[in-house]
């Protein structure tokens, strides 16, 4: 599905199902040299259980024009755009790492119109070591290996994955080619690792939210450990918030390496 957000086209995709504003809508957002086919199990399953599903390409990513954010406040005014171009009122915002940050952002801003949060694999501060970021802008393909070999528990992902056998590190390479190749005028991957690592509003931002948050996390996650996400935790239920915690035996790429763990603990969470 393709949308016009501020004149340019913004790529979603819908789960195999037509979009239809009027039922719950979840949007999906992915993190550092990604794209919306990061959660590929999650979506067809929602969007098959009576769910409007938006997984977006961030602008400048793949299949969306526009400049790359360079940062989680410009990505999650993008966010906020996009469900007005699409003429939906209220949301749930799923988002990955980087897509995380985004999201909780995105939601402070939406207030009522955000219905759920759920952060996958986060962190806050979600800082990024000098020696990686250094490496995305001059050395991207051997950035590209060291997060490949970070973010992994696993070589071959369950049955219910992307196939039978699928060689996980091999497929998040091939993607991350992909996403780099997709801009030929910008450096995708160190801008956004950037915009991580630069990020200073989390704690203002889970404060303000109206909605329940999930936080979904790995305990065996290298790129955001677990221990990461407890500053956030901790102010939103300072701060009254609903909040659900899920630790998965899995590293940082939970969509892939434990994809039925991870679309049961978004479809229960969804229900609440």
């Amino acid at each position: 599905m393709e949308l016009q957000v501020n004149g340019r086209k913004a790529y979603c995709y819908t789960g195999g199902k037509a979009f239809d504003a009027a039922k719950p809508t979840i949007v999906f957002i992915h993190g550092v040299l990604n794209d919306h086919s990061i959660w590929i199990l999650q979506t067809r399953y929602m969007a098959h259980h009576g769910w409007n599903v938006l997984a977006v390409d961030l602008p400048g990513h793949c299949r969306s024009e526009g400049e790359a954010p360079s940062t989680v406040e410009e990505a999650a005014s993008f966010i906020c755009d996009l469900l007005d171009a699409a003429g939906v009122q209220q949301a749930a915002l799923v988002g990955h790492s980087w897509g995380s940050l985004i999201a909780l952002e995105a939601a402070s801003r939406l207030k009522q119109r955000a219905t759920h949060l759920v952060m996958v694999g986060t962190a806050y501060p979600m800082k990024v070591s000098d020696v990686l970021l250094d490496a995305s802008r001059d050395e991207p393909m051997k950035a590209l290996k060291m997060i490949n070999v970070f973010s992994r528990s696993t070589l071959a992902a369950p049955p219910s994955a992307l196939g039978p056998g699928t060689w996980v590190y091999g497929a998040g390479m091939a993607l991350g080619r992909r996403v780099l190749a997709s801009n030929t005028h910008t450096n995708v991957f160190h801008r956004g690792f950037v915009a991580c690592n630069s990020y200073a509003n989390g704690e203002a931002a889970i404060a303000a939210i109206t909605c329940p948050v999930l936080f979904l996390l790995g305990s065996v996650d290298q790129m955001t450990q677990a221990k990461a996400a407890q500053l956030l935790i901790g102010v939103a239920r300072e701060s009254g918030k609903t909040v659900t915690v899920r630790a998965l035996d899995v590293g940082h790429h939970q969509m892939w390496e434990t994809p039925d763990s991870t679309l049961f603990a978004i479809r229960d969470f969804l229900q609440t």
